[in-house]
């Protein structure tokens, strides 16, 4: 049950693909408190996905668009506000994607065209969004706009790969626009630093399951879900965070601040075996 944080309020939410999504959850929630919003996904995602059954779900339109092109995202804003009837005051950026990790190219390995699509789709894209809401006047004064992101940004773990270079990316673009916006609409930007999720993208990263099983042991709270975060999300967008902005934000049940815990050095000891090649050699990317 609601309780009308964001009654009378307008957001676009971009990524949502199923029920699988952390984006799926928050549009989710914003309308169960109050929300209008729209969707809005790369073509052959709104194709092959099923945000369609979301949007006939909470009665919304679905705006098909590139987040790597401006023309497509200047259209998502046009669009959004003459079907929400306004500005827009709330907008979460749910995307990311490394053709590196989908193909299992180690770090040390990159394929650099892969890097470039990787950094434009899941980091630059999030300038993209803010810029051309910016020039067209998109967003409402004190609008919230939040971006997903994960600890890698700040440490290394073991195949996220290029996504970690994306998510710092992501996070420097949050505070330097978050300025420039903040001083001149009131509008704020934060990133989200989620623990490992089980979302579609998410199981594409090599031994995401351990990181998963060890991020729940490490986190003395355990892992956030879907659902927690976009809680949080909720929150973020709302009027009871006004001041909050050039923030990234953890969201991992502690994680981010534990050295070693019980649970972990419990399991500590397990081999390397599963990640060495045919010659012994251990393979760390």
């Amino acid at each position: 049950m609601g309780n009308n944080l964001l009654k009378g309020k307008r957001g676009i939410i971009f990524g949502a693909l199923n029920e699988q999504s952390i984006a799926w959850k928050v549009a989710e929630r914003a309308v169960e408190e109050g929300a209008t919003i729209t969707l809005t996904n790369t073509p052959i995602a709104v194709r092959m996905g099923t945000v369609n059954a979301l949007s006939e779900k909470l009665n919304c339109e679905v705006i098909p668009a590139d987040a790597t092109s401006v023309e497509d995202l200047e259209n998502v804003f046009r669009r959004s506000m003459e079907v929400l009837g306004g500005k827009i005051d709330f907008v979460l950026h749910s995307i990311g994607m490394s053709p590196n990790v989908r193909k299992r190219r180690t770090y040390d390995d990159l394929d650099y065209k892969m890097l470039d699509t990787t950094l434009d789709v899941s980091a630059v894209s999030f300038h993209k969004m803010i810029q051309s809401a910016k020039k067209l006047d998109a967003i409402a004064e004190g609008g919230s706009i939040l971006a997903l992101s994960y600890v890698a940004a700040q440490r290394t773990f073991y195949g996220y790969n290029d996504m970690a270079d994306a998510k710092a990316l992501l996070e420097s673009i949050a505070r330097s626009f978050g300025y420039i916006y903040g001083r001149e609409k009131n509008v704020r930007i934060n990133t989200i630093s989620q623990s490992p999720t089980m979302t579609t993208a998410g199981q594409g990263v090599k031994g995401m399951d351990k990181l998963y099983d060890f991020a729940n042991r490490m986190s003395p709270l355990g892992n956030a879900s879907a659902e927690e975060c976009a809680d949080y999300c909720i929150v973020m967008f709302s009027d009871l965070t006004k001041k909050v902005t050039m923030q990234n934000l953890f969201h991992d049940g502690g994680f981010s601040n534990v050295g070693m815990s019980l649970r972990a050095m419990a399991t500590y000891e397990k081999g390397l075996d599963e990640y060495m090649d045919e010659n012994g050699k251990i393979i760390y990317g």
